[in-house]
């Protein structure tokens, strides 16, 4: 008998991504995320960045994670429930309350963690949960983890999630619904009041992931409940650290009862090491600046703007994009590589979303508007657009 390579499937299904160009080639950002950065040993306009409102490198923000770590030191040295549980975060949780004016809040390693941990603990046997089809691959991770019924709803389609809700009311004992506020890909905007609404008929609790429209959407940022004035009709909202607030982690907020349930229900918060003194302060420091500077919220929107405008002019097909995500739509996979790497040779970073991210039919390059950019960063992006564009035959 042939001895088994316990490595061999890995390399096969590697191997098979790499003959259908389905692998990440990665490059190496050298220096600091900002709206021109070195990438690769090449300067480029950066357009594939989550840091919205560029707050990574805002001074106000590395002086306070300069400053936790002389007065707490590198570390936290545990998990919150057994040690490392520091002012800092406490403080943290207190500042997310009162930012999306809510009871109470939590704090998770990232976005992901929340939903992978917390989804499973809200519905389970017995239950059921209902989930937008097009939902980032975190939600989808953590309602695979649950034993409630799943039901799919289409996409932003609030008369089939009332169908489904209809059709299961009277034969489980929870009703869950999850959706993204903003969705990554194609960066459009769910009918969250709509949601909010349809829900508290069946006395649904409502679950927003909200990671792209924090520090976007909404008064001052506050995202996507704030948006549609529906704040006090979400039970949860997850949110992150990790794109418009330019640093990292995730957080849940939403009623004392769900703060004191996930902490002691959610795994991935229990017995995950807690961020360590300088991304706290720093986290605290960025929602310092989103509260007192809101310029940067009215830079981004103007950015985004002019940008999506310029480029409809030009004859791209921008999807049905409402937010600084903006897919430039080119169907093909093939010809979205192709065109990302002619950007990438103009000074544009920009990278293409193909299979299995998307329908094989639905390729773009997805661009994120911040507010670090200037009118010549835009204009050269869009100088290049138009280039590639005509160079490839997509505009006329």
């Amino acid at each position: 008998m042939e001895k088994r390579d316990p490595e061999g499937w890995m390399r096969t299904e590697y191997e098979n991504l790499v003959a259908q160009s389905l692998d990440w080639k990665l490059r190496t950002l050298q220096g600091p995320n900002a709206r021109r950065s070195i990438v690769d040993g090449k300067e480029v306009v950066m357009l594939c960045s989550n840091n919205y409102l560029n707050l990574s490198t805002h001074v106000k923000v590395k002086r306070a994670a300069r400053e936790a770590i002389r007065t707490h030191g590198a570390g936290s040295g545990s998990v919150r429930p057994i040690a490392g549980n520091m002012d800092l975060h406490e403080e943290l949780e207190r500042r997310i309350a009162r930012f999306k004016r809510r009871d109470a809040a939590l704090y998770f390693m990232s976005g992901f963690a929340g939903n992978a941990g917390l989804i499973p603990q809200l519905a389970g046997e017995g239950d059921a949960l209902f989930t937008d089809e097009l939902n980032h691959g975190s939600i989808i991770d953590g309602v695979r983890l649950t034993k409630a019924q799943r039901f799919i709803y289409k996409h932003n389609d609030v008369a089939d999630l009332e169908r489904a809700l209809t059709d299961a009311d009277s034969k489980f004992k929870k009703l869950l619904v999850i959706s993204d506020g903003v969705f990554s890909m194609d960066g459009d905007i769910a009918p969250v009041g709509d949601i909010a609404k349809l829900a508290e008929g069946f006395g649904a609790m409502v679950y927003i992931d909200d990671a792209h429209g924090e520090g976007v959407l909404g008064e001052g940022g506050r995202g996507v409940a704030s948006h549609f004035h529906v704040e006090d009709k979400i039970h949860v909202e997850l949110g992150t650290f990790s794109k418009a607030l330019g640093v990292v982690g995730g957080y849940v907020a939403g009623s004392n009862v769900l703060r004191n349930y996930a902490l002691n229900k959610s795994r991935t918060w229990l017995l995950s090491g807690s961020h360590p003194p300088a991304t706290t302060a720093a986290c605290i420091a960025a929602i310092d600046v989103l509260e007192t500077e809101p310029r940067h919220v009215k830079k981004l929107w103007r950015n985004t703007r002019y940008f999506k405008k310029q480029l409809v002019s030009m004859g791209f097909d921008i999807g049905h994009s409402a937010t600084p995500i903006t897919p430039v739509m080119l169907g093909d996979s093939a010809v979205a590589k192709r065109f990302s790497e002619r950007l990438f040779d103009e000074g544009v970073f920009a990278l293409p979303i193909v299979f299995p991210m998307v329908a094989k039919d639905r390729a773009r390059i997805r661009n994120i508007v911040t507010a670090g950019l200037r009118r010549k960063d835009l204009d050269d992006a869009l100088s290049a657009y138009e280039k590639i564009g005509k160079e490839l035959k997509v505009i006329p």
